[in-house]
């Protein structure tokens, strides 16, 4: 191996004197950026391509330094590479040991390009790289809510405004409303790959090169649209690490949304669901608990989110152009929000996996509270004239009546409804069953069972 004759900071020359230890410790960022080895070495190989195809690095020193950069992505892989906080970053840190391993040659490696450019082209290949993980996950979900909805297309419970019964659904349609959701999440993660995929390799430290390099065949190789169009905004821009927190803080939102809806829905009170004992736990003190913990934990994780959204955009929001060392937190941020998503994505498909409907107490629920009510209103309407304001006044006497009486809606005669509106025949007993009132709802994007199985098919169709 040849002697590493270049084993101090890059810039010992300039600066006599070694940092305190404290100094060291805080200023290093190997702990965390070295999850970025795979994309630094890729961006690395690319960058010296480059740099021979334009004549500015021999054939020679290219290929010792491909063959250097091959040797350390294999070192790491196999847990025989030391990172050294020493060398502050995963940039250095490759850039030492492959020095260590080809000699000299190692220099040429920085030719053209600085570590600010050099960090955001890795966290941004990394970022599209996790995106597709997000990807994958959601879509996961989605087939786990698809394949309990086709379960429960005919199974009814009540729709809720305020959390008071409304109006009667199809479980299916509920659990659907949350796809929905997760699609947005994954458009919002796709904006967010369409803004980031301008490659920034090649505009240095803020003023680009005076080296006649090639920014389009770099952007080609490493998957790029287009480079970027100017070198201070490139240094400085982190729009897409606060585009990819924000996905990750909705994400995150709509998971504790659907969350407090189960936990809610297998509390004592409504018991409309069960849940596994794979996904419960019990209590220290009280013998009979079983405790939504993981719904919980799901629920929480949602604050983590925004805190790393509100933490980078502080961070942001007093510095001006270009580049500043405030900004190397953004990869521990965008790291910790990554992890907890992919985590909490994961866990709500076990859970979805191992629970199921109450379907009779949701029958029985949806049996009480009125829900029909605006079935009549509509009833009225339809078939004898009223207005929609006029239906909704003599509806409301009709409830206040049944209501006085402790009868449900469906348990007063055509006689008692007849008292209140004289022109009521036989046939509204109708509107008051519950099947015929989700049937009913055949609107687009509504509850009725046809609806529901036609966008199970088309959900099937876009995964």
């Amino acid at each position: 191996m040849t002697k590493n004759k270049n084993n101090h900071a890059i810039w010992s020359t300039r600066i006599k004197n070694s940092n305190s230890i404290l100094f060291q410790r805080v200023g290093s960022s190997i702990g965390i950026d070295k999850r970025l080895y795979k994309e630094d070495i890729a961006g690395s190989i690319a960058h010296v391509e480059m740099l021979f195809r334009q004549k500015i690095i021999s054939f020679k020193i290219k290929n010792k330094i491909i063959y250097g950069l091959n040797k350390i992505e294999k070192e790491i892989l196999n847990k025989k590479f030391d990172f050294n906080k020493k060398y502050e970053d995963i940039h250095i840190n490759i850039e030492k040991r492959l020095f260590q391993i080809i000699g000299e040659e190692a220099g040429y490696i920085h030719t053209g390009r600085s570590r600010n450019d050099q960090v955001i082209t890795d966290l941004k290949i990394w970022i599209k790289a996790s995106t597709k993980k997000i990807h994958s996950n959601l879509d996961k979900i989605i087939l786990s809510i698809l394949k309990l909805s086709e379960k429960n297309v005919d199974t009814i419970m009540p729709g809720f405004t305020h959390l008071k019964n409304a109006q009667p659904v199809s479980f299916a349609h509920y659990l659907m409303a949350y796809i929905e959701m997760f699609n947005r999440d994954k458009k919002r993660f796709n904006n967010n790959l369409d803004s980031l995929n301008e490659n920034p390799l090649g505009v240095g430290a803020l003023t680009g090169t005076s080296f006649n390099i090639d920014r389009n065949y770099t952007t080609k190789k490493l998957g790029f649209k287009k480079p970027t169009n100017n070198s201070i905004d490139t240094v400085s821009d982190r729009d897409f690490v606060l585009d990819f927190l924000y996905s990750v803080s909705v994400c995150s939102m709509h998971i504790s949304r659907i969350s407090e809806e189960l936990i809610i829905w297998s509390s004592d009170g409504f018991n409309l669901i069960n849940l596994s004992d794979k996904i419960v736990t019990g209590s220290s003190i009280m013998p009979q608990k079983k405790n939504p913990d993981l719904l919980e934990y799901l629920r929480g994780k949602a604050g983590n989110s925004y805190g790393n959204l509100f933490s980078m955009l502080t961070i942001l929001k007093g510095l001006p152009l270009s580049y500043f060392k405030d900004l190397q937190d953004d990869k521990e941020i965008v790291f910790r929000s990554n992890d907890t998503l992919i985590d909490c994505l994961k866990i709500f498909d076990e859970i979805l996996r191992n629970f199921a409907p109450n379907k009779k107490k949701m029958l029985e629920l949806a049996n009480s509270g009125y829900i029909t009510a605006t079935d009549l209103a509509d009833y009225l309407v339809k078939n004898h004239s009223m207005s929609f304001r006029e239906a909704y006044k003599k509806t409301s006497e009709i409830v206040n009546f049944a209501e006085k009486k402790k009868k449900k809606l469906n348990e007063l005669t055509i006689e008692e409804l007849k008292k209140i509106e004289p022109k009521l025949t036989i046939d509204v007993l109708r509107v008051f069953d519950l099947r015929n009132s989700v049937k009913s709802k055949n609107s687009y994007g509504g509850t009725s069972f046809e609806n529901v199985k036609r966008m199970i098919l088309k959900y099937k169709k876009n995964i």
